[in-house]
């Protein structure tokens, strides 16, 4: 029997089996930024301890960064102070430090594979859980706690055990107005949040063959969401092509026989896998988030679900989510008002993102009730959107461009809800208090669907809105 990739990759960075019966695996890219690293180096610091491999490790700032005024010092003292202890540190251990400013800053996500430090058949980590994105390119890539990063920084090194390898296969073609987006939280709303546990997901099949890198990333990023320990896609000549050319990737004959290699780490026909499931594409639809996990989620043409035709604590879980949503069992979740939108993310924050929303909403305006962002994924992100003029239509149907950074995502910076107010978002969690208010709403979809929801003031089908046919958004 054939190897899996995930096989393939573990066994070429296993370093050795440890006495408790886990492996040592060595990191081929560690990326660090500017939340989960400072505490890592402190504790280097009390060990008077130096980076072990300070060339496969790259830092960057994206959580606490505004994206309104990046003039430094920045206006949030803590803020400053983070990116200040990160510069010294970096600088201290000889690691490359994308700066804001520098041309290359953004979200790590973002930042690694556009730069061409991510590539396939590598073992990734990061302080960071949708680290996982990274698996778009053939990649066994994992989010690390902040004792974890110091271990990493110390010894280029991560103790784990092996993963079970589930394949999941999208067979089919996506309808018009159907993205990635709506592939992975119908995979989440199908397998559940605690589904992966345990599991690499190996996403494949005629629809992911069919996606664009950016598009992958988006299905990757979002393995965490489902519990898996991190998801991949096979490389491919889609991959190869995104790489070719880029900052951080040979050329030449170098890049020739990188691509041999590459190649090489792709899941073989008769490779074994712990679970199969597919998936076809004629079942997705428009998907959106109606309650506080990324599971629970339904079509646009959906009704929320009713907590009495469930048991136990399902009905629990149900109740209080339509309770702190402030829904009604059994309503349509179109037509939900919103009164922010979100347009970013390591999620949907690439360029593609902006493309397909500029691709449809000009002449169109934003709802006066709607207070509507879009923040650029990276720098890189935000000048090949000004050159191409997507900013100019953004600002024209009422949106803000924002300067890059994770933003709304989180809130660890000045995007954050207020009060009880419903935000469509493409970002990647709706948990209670995600966006920065104990009692704000988050309602996560695609890019397409957040900029319908902003046009009309509520939850929309984009595909009405827009007039989407024959085609993907």
């Amino acid at each position: 029997m054939g190897k899996n990739l995930y096989q393939k990759v573990w066994d070429d960075h296993v370093v050795r089996q440890l006495d408790t019966g886990q492996y040592q695996v060595f990191m081929a890219l560690h990326l660090i930024h500017e939340v989960t690293s400072p505490q890592a180096f402190g504790m280097l610091k009390d060990k008077n301890l130096k980076v072990a491999f300070p060339k496969r490790t790259f830092a960057t700032v994206d959580h606490i960064i505004p994206t309104d005024n990046q003039v430094r010092p920045l206006a949030d003292d803590m803020a400053e102070k983070m990116i200040q202890v990160l510069s010294s540190a970096t600088e201290e251990h000889g690691i490359e430090f994308f700066a804001p400013e520098s041309g290359a800053q953004g979200i790590v996500h973002v930042v690694g594979p556009e730069l061409g430090l991510t590539q396939p058949g590598m073992t990734i980590c990061c302080g960071d859980s949708h680290t996982s994105t990274h698996g778009a390119f053939g990649c066994i890539s994992l989010g690390i706690g902040t004792s974890q990063v110091r271990d990493v920084l110390a010894s280029q090194t991560l103790v784990m055990d092996p993963l079970k390898v589930r394949r999941i296969s999208v067979e089919g073609t996506l309808e018009a107005g159907v993205t990635a987006k709506d592939v992975i939280l119908h995979i989440i709303r199908t397998l559940g949040v605690n589904g992966g546990v345990g599991f690499a997901y190996e996403y494949a099949g005629s629809v992911v063959d069919n996606m664009s890198m950016e598009e992958r990333m988006t299905l990757c990023n979002m393995s965490i969401e489902g519990g898996a320990r991190c998801g991949y896609v096979n490389p491919d000549d889609t991959t190869f092509e995104y790489l070719k050319g880029r900052e951080r990737v040979p050329t030449g004959a170098d890049f020739d026989e990188a691509v041999t290699r590459w190649r090489s780490y792709a899941s073989d026909a008769d490779a074994g896998y712990d679970d199969v499931v597919v998936i076809s594409a004629s079942d997705i639809r428009p998907t959106v988030t109606w309650g506080v996990t990324p599971a629970q989620a339904l079509s646009i043409e959906e009704n929320v679900p009713d907590p009495d035709k469930v048991e136990g604590l399902e009905k629990n879980l149900i109740t209080d989510a339509l309770d702190y949503m402030q829904l009604d069992a059994n309503q349509p979740i179109k037509g939900t008002k919103i009164d922010v939108a979100f347009i970013g993310s390591c999620t949907n924050g690439r360029l593609s993102d902006f493309k397909s929303v500029a691709a449809v909403i000009g002449g169109k305006k934003v709802a006066a009730n709607v207070r509507a962002i879009a923040v650029p994924g990276s720098e890189k992100v935000d000048k090949e959107a000004r050159e191409l003029g997507l900013h100019e239509v953004f600002e024209a149907a009422g949106f803000e461009w924002r300067l890059p950074g994770c933003s709304m995502c989180l809130a660890m910076n000045p995007d954050k809800l207020v009060g009880d107010e419903v935000c469509a978002s493409s970002s990647n969690r709706n948990f209670i208090g995600r966006q920065g208010s104990p009692t704000g709403r988050t309602i996560l979809m695609s890019p397409v669907m957040v900029a319908a929801a902003a046009i009309e003031g509520q939850v929309a089908d984009a595909r009405e809105v827009f007039n989407l046919e024959g085609g993907e958004a």
